[in-house]
């Protein structure tokens, strides 16, 4: 892994990245980590992966805390803000990941209440938290992003709709985040390859990958990916707070 933040850069700071026991958000993690942060692992059900990452990120030199939650109870949330508060005191970085909706045996509106509900739901209970110059970064992919625009396979649809959905109302925030000095950021990648997602969708619709991977010419891996969220916390926020990874010509 490249680190794509300067070493010492993030000193001082906590990041607290939702979903974060693998994939996206565990590098993403140790990306923040290896720039000095202190960070917090949020996992729902991988408290096994969460604890091991933990103890690699401590190696480095940094204040970790691991919490399971679960991003649709609100009372869950509230209770993991509790413990980022007694450990940290604060929270200068939020990087809402965790997402789903293709899981079997959830219920017809899963989909919304995850992507939609409990992001603003862990938005409004991370704020209080969070000062002038913190930042939230929200993660989406094109197939979500441009979902109103593009249509996108069947398998993935719902989940589609459902992550713009939660886009959209995350962006109605924007004012009065501003207003409290928090930058807000959407970070859309295309599809990923080595998530979850990605592995649920070959699955459902085998040989979608490969196709998506022929038109777009490259797909990220995990690790690009995360690099990419990492730099969204830091680096100057587009005019239109969007932040697009990799290639967007065939989306509207």
């Amino acid at each position: 892994m490249t680190q794509p933040i300067p070493a010492g850069s993030l000193s001082g700071k906590t990041a607290l990245v939702t979903g974060s026991s693998r994939g996206i958000g565990a590098d993403t993690a140790t990306y923040f980590a290896q720039a000095g942060a202190n960070v917090v692992i949020n996992f729902r059900n991988k408290a096994p992966r969460a604890e091991k990452l933990a103890t690699q990120l401590r190696e480095i030199g940094v204040e970790v805390l691991v919490v399971g939650a679960d991003l649709t109870d609100p009372a869950s949330v509230s209770d993991m803000m509790s413990q980022v508060r007694d450990a940290f005191g604060g929270l200068e970085l939020l990087v809402l990941n965790a997402s789903g909706g293709m899981e079997s045996g959830m219920g017809e509106d899963y989909a919304l209440v995850l992507n939609r509900d409990a992001q603003l739901n862990v938005l409004d209970a991370a704020v209080p938290l969070m000062g002038d110059g913190s930042r939230v970064v929200f993660v989406t992919s094109h197939q979500a992003h441009f979902i109103r625009t593009t249509p996108t396979m069947p398998e993935y649809e719902p989940v589609a709709l459902s992550k713009r959905a939660g886009e959209d109302a995350l962006r109605e925030r924007i004012p009065g985040l501003a207003e409290q000095g928090i930058d807000f950021v959407v970070v859309s990648g295309d599809m990923i390859e080595g998530t979850i997602t990605a592995t649920l969708l070959e699955r459902a619709n085998p040989g979608a990958i490969a196709d998506r991977r022929e038109s777009a010419g490259k797909l990220y891996n995990v690790s690009e990916f995360a690099a990419e969220v990492a730099l969204a916390a830091v680096e100057p926020i587009p005019s239109d707070n969007t932040r697009l990874v990799g290639d967007v010509s065939s989306f509207g």
